[in-house]
């Protein structure tokens, strides 16, 4: 039973993280902005829209992404997983399915922006929580880590196939593919997500040599209204909101920056990118469970900070070995992709997992908003300034002033589950959901 039991929990985090490899074609949106960009520049006919709107499908992909978070997260406490993430599949291939009926700009805010945007945000708030409860505090950040790598290492093999399918049946089929697959992929891989039955505790990680763990205070679990009154939450809003703000740009237009270096090419910097997503997510949530989320979170800001530096000089210059572009797009994506394991793990430290979808989902309104903001802000500079010199710049600010804003977190370290005490329901949630603590009596 306890094997079987064990099992489901590997199940459901692998569901999740299947979901999560569907839902990544946010992160090639690079790939279409440029097939849309030059119909743009060929004038000739197919996709008349203006030089400056380019990034808006995929700026408000990311803000509905985000918003839908709070929706989605409140179906996911409420109705559970399994239907939230089934809605999510329905409305990404409606959105998707929209862009390959029209060319429109407004077809494709609506379609890839805010349908398959709203879409993202109920699939990925679906796949993370459920997998959380299977397993104990220890493994917090491993497991976040690897539900959320599947929508980072998604472009691996979404960018080789956008290209591949754009040159042989253009954009408009493209997307057709992709919606009619990613229904089937999403809403099937959706049954699998289930929460632990009533009562279910998950196996603490014992240590033999330390002894018994000290007695600890009863897990917290605030309400939303409760973390809107918390300095903590504010602080973490705004380093999210700089620290995924800064990848989104990049990511966004990395294959335009890599074009000039790697013209047959550009579309390796996209997969490239995503290896580095999917590793910096696992690492930094393995890493936050040894060394604590606040030092990791310091470590990674800074990294992207001198990445960003490194940037201003390598990107968009003729003579730049491709080689390194690789590696710029590999270290920025590992650096950014750090936020998506490092943040639903503060919010389940501090805040619990009773509510944790609307608690993760009113944060990551700062990854939506700073996407929004940051990859407007970009596209801006660029056909104002015509180089990606001045973003980096103002990206590399921005992390300076997160990594300063680490130190104003309260600790955020899991608690270790004390010995002899197990979980009991309360209020109709399971323990994985915030039951309580009670000892463990001899009968």
């Amino acid at each position: 039973m306890a094997q079987a039991v064990k099992n489901k929990g590997w199940v459901v985090t692998f569901a999740g993280t299947g979901i999560n490899l569907a839902l990544g074609i946010l992160y090639t949106w690079s790939i279409f902005k440029s097939s849309i960009a030059k119909s743009i520049e060929a004038n000739d006919g197919i996709f008349t829209w203006s030089a400056a709107q380019l990034n808006d499908p995929y700026s408000v992909c990311c803000l509905c992404f985000a918003f839908s978070m709070i929706v989605a997260g409140k179906c996911q406490d409420k109705l559970g997983p399994r239907m939230t993430a089934f809605i999510g599949g329905i409305l990404v291939a409606m959105g998707l399915l929209l862009c390959s009926q029209s060319n429109s700009y407004a077809a494709w805010v609506t379609g890839f922006g805010v349908l398959a945007g709203s879409g993202f945000g109920f699939g990925y708030s679906a796949a993370t929580p459920p997998a959380l409860k299977w397993f104990p505090p220890a493994k917090t950040g491993l497991i976040a880590g690897l539900v959320v790598s599947g929508f980072g290492l998604a472009s691996v093999y979404i960018a080789p196939l956008s290209e591949y399918l754009l040159n042989t049946i253009g954009i408009n089929q493209s997307m057709m593919v992709f919606g009619f697959a990613f229904l089937i992929v999403v809403c099937g891989l959706s049954l699998l997500l289930v929460n632990p039955p009533k009562g279910y505790m998950p196996q603490a990680v014992t240590h033999p040599k330390k002894g018994p763990a000290k007695k600890v205070m009863p897990t917290v679990d605030l309400k939303p209204l409760q973390i809107l009154k918390s300095r903590n939450f504010y602080v973490l809003w705004m380093i999210y909101f700089i620290g995924s703000g800064a990848g989104l740009m990049v990511i966004s237009s990395i294959a335009g920056m890599a074009k000039k270096s790697m013209p047959s090419a550009a579309f390796l910097a996209v997969a490239i990118m995503a290896v580095g997503n999917a590793g910096g997510r696992i690492v930094a949530g393995m890493l936050s469970d040894k060394i604590g989320r606040n030092y990791t979170l310091l470590m990674m800001l800074l990294l992207q900070a001198v990445l960003m530096l490194a940037g201003i000089q390598l990107v968009g210059t003729e003579n730049t070995s491709a080689v390194l572009i690789l590696l710029l797009a590999t270290f920025i994506g590992f650096s950014y992709g750090s936020n998506l394991s490092l943040f639903p793990s503060f919010a389940k430290d501090l805040w619990g997992l009773k509510s944790f979808g609307l608690n993760y989902g009113i944060l990551f309104s700062a990854w939506g908003i700073g996407g929004f903001v940051m990859s407007r802000v970009s596209q801006m500079l660029l056909t104002n300034s015509g180089s990606f010199r001045s973003s980096f710049l103002f990206a590399a600010m921005t992390l300076i002033v997160g990594a300063g804003l680490t130190f104003a977190i309260k600790s955020s370290k899991p608690a270790p589950i004390p010995a002899g005490v197990i979980f009991e329901p309360h209020l109709g949630f399971t323990m994985a959901d915030g039951g309580e603590k009670i000892e463990k009596k001899d009968s």
